[in-house]
């Protein structure tokens, strides 16, 4: 479903924004981040737009390596111990986002939007679909032919998921998003049941192209798709709060 179809305008056309705050999105683009410092950055964002102090905003980075463990995360997901882990250079975090295990680390797309989903009328799986919608049509611009797996969220290349997609909703704002891999080392999913799918396998957009993709080209093709489906104009800011863990 590309985001000029019919089914994609259906879905995005009932969420327009009531709110003039709405119509726009800062996007932050912040580089390598610390897991913990881009973790405490959404809780403070989510909480400024809560409380009508700050707008919307759109995170666009990579983490150096970490498991992340959601709230339903089940630790025999991981499938190395905590010293193992240690030993590949990466570590294990406890998140509030919704899912099971998964990767974070460099030559990944990870995506946090900080929105107001409840303005728009929107639902949690509702989010959840336009956020693959999002990621589906990015790779659409990068020649990918990807889509969805019922029963299983994320977005797919037949049987290997290429982005997974872990979000929470407090008090209708979103914190989490999604992580496409773009050029990210898939021996790091070795270490883990990844999203807790024992019979799946991770791919990524270099090896499904087998050539190497400009990070930054997939980053400009999902913020085009991200504004079109969402109707915001996305307005660049400066990135140093992001590493702080401020708003």
């Amino acid at each position: 479903m590309r985001a000029g179809t019919p089914e994609a305008a259906d879905l995005a056309s009932a969420h327009t924004a009531r709110m003039s705050y709405l119509d726009r999105i800062e996007l932050h683009r912040p580089g390598l981040v610390p897991y913990e410092a881009a973790f405490a950055w959404q809780q403070a964002r989510a909480d400024a737009v809560r409380g009508g102090v700050a707008c919307e905003a759109l995170a666009l980075l990579q983490h150096p390596p970490v498991y992340t463990l959601g709230m339903r995360g089940r630790r025999d997901s991981v499938l190395e111990s905590e010293a193992a882990i240690e030993a590949r250079g990466a570590s294990i975090v406890q998140s509030d986002r919704g899912g099971d295990v998964t990767f974070h680390g460099p030559g990944q797309l990870v995506a946090y939007p900080i929105l107001d989903v409840r303005a728009r009328e929107l639902r949690p799986a509702s989010y959840v679909r336009l956020l693959e919608q999002v990621v589906i049509d990015t790779l659409a611009d990068c020649e990918v032919e990807a889509g969805r797996v019922a029963g299983r969220p994320g977005v797919w290349v037949r049987d290997a998921k290429v982005a997974a997609v872990g979000v929470r909703v407090r008090d209708g704002i979103s914190t989490h998003g999604v992580a496409i891999n773009v050029s990210t080392d898939l021996g790091w999913f070795d270490a883990i049941v990844p999203c807790g799918i024992a019979d799946a396998s991770v791919t990524s957009i270099t090896a499904l192209r087998g050539v190497a993709v400009s990070h930054r080209a997939v980053e400009d093709a999902f913020v085009e798709a991200f504004a079109l489906l969402f109707h915001l104009q996305p307005i660049e800011e400066a990135t140093a709060a992001i590493a702080a863990g401020a708003r």
